[in-house]
């Protein structure tokens, strides 16, 4: 018989030769375990079509037409994935709930020969651990919050601290938006609330206590995206360094850095439309008029001045009012950067205290 441990139990991918999740496509996109591949037992499809025959028909014409997909599915992994894989192979696996669509993986593997280990209480389990484990993991930390007018690079500064083997918490990246009004990401949407969690709670067990995190000054809102509770207050409460620069050298940045908007203009059009319950119509044509005259350089000093920096004040003066240390860097050169850096670096080397 499969094995079946609990989900508090110590389940990490070094375990296992793999972290299956049967469930369907959508429900894997919406969140899983990390790590885990999809190998559905049922398509998006067929588990429409079984939960149809339950509801209009009766359990158990479902149930036999869910069976024949389960097998039919079952056989195609089985001449597909499975076909190479040796005879010490152990995988975890998982559903929903731990029930009929996990089992049926779990049985014939087992047939075949393998050791299985089914997750109790599958999915669902497995998401009432993170929402516990938010609550706590991060109090369990200190934090060093890097705050800065847009424009500063202080995403490329977070990145070179993890290159120095600091610990750094990339919520933006978890949450595939950089966290403004122009932060979505140019290709790809964001995750799923759940899979961000889940995400943020791995990447939270991976860091050192003994060590702070750094995390760049979000809002409580990233996108569409929310920053768990435990998380937020932590933040607030940390003390931050803040960077600054000339204007001149954060309107280059983000010009360069936000490139693809150049090659969009109806919808960098489209996006400020959204602001026309705070500015004038005045205002926004002006924005408009820059951006059909291609005067980029001028459109972002005007939105910066106009819209991110006051924006940026008045989130600060709520949100984070421990400012301990201030760097004023003459450019955002390669090697202002990375000075910065060395010296952020460097102060991080002593055991950090809780906050």
């Amino acid at each position: 018989m499969p094995l079946t441990p609990n989900i508090t139990a110590d389940i990490c991918p070094q375990l296992y030769s793999e972290i299956i999740d049967v469930r369907s496509p959508a429900e894997y996109a919406e969140d899983h375990l990390p790590g885990a591949i999809n190998l559905p037992v049922l398509t998006d499809q067929e588990r429409a079509e079984v939960g149809t025959l339950y509801k209009q028909v009766s359990a158990f014409v479902a149930r036999k037409k869910g069976a024949a997909l389960v097998s039919q599915n079952l056989s195609y992994h089985l001449k597909h994935h499975f076909a190479d894989h040796p005879k010490g192979y152990h995988p975890l696996i998982y559903c929903w709930r731990g029930g009929q669509r996990s089992q049926s993986m779990a049985l014939v593997l087992t047939q075949v020969g393998w050791r299985t280990t089914l997750l109790k209480g599958g999915y669902k389990t497995y998401r009432t651990y993170v929402r516990e484990q938010l609550e706590q993991v991060p109090y369990h930390f200190s934090y060093r919050v890097l705050c800065g007018l847009t424009g500063t690079a202080k995403t490329e500064i977070l990145q070179r601290l993890a290159q120095a083997q600091v610990q750094v918490l990339d919520l933006e990246g978890l949450a595939n938006h950089r966290g403004s009004l122009l932060g979505a990401a140019e290709t790809s949407a964001q995750p799923s609330q759940k899979q961000f969690e889940s995400d943020l709670l791995s990447a939270l067990q991976t860091f050192d206590t003994a060590h702070p995190v750094w995390i760049e000054a979000e809002s409580n809102k990233i996108g569409e995206r929310f920053v768990p509770k435990a998380l937020w207050d932590q933040m607030q409460a940390a003390p931050c360094v803040e960077v600054q620069a000339p204007m001149s050298s954060r309107v280059d940045w983000l010009v360069t850095h936000y490139e693809h908007f150049t090659h969009n203009s109806a919808l960098l059009k489209d996006k400020l439309n959204l602001l026309r319950r705070s500015y004038s119509k005045a205002q926004l044509q002006h924005w408009h008029n820059l951006i059909d005259e291609q005067q980029w350089p001028a459109f972002v000093q005007s939105l910066l001045e106009e819209h991110y920096d006051p924006a940026y004040r008045r989130s600060m003066k709520r949100q984070y009012t421990n400012i301990q240390q201030q760097h004023q860097l003459p450019d955002l050169s390669a090697t202002s950067l990375q000075q910065l850096v060395n010296q952020l670096a460097t102060n991080c080397n002593q055991p950090a205290t809780t906050v």
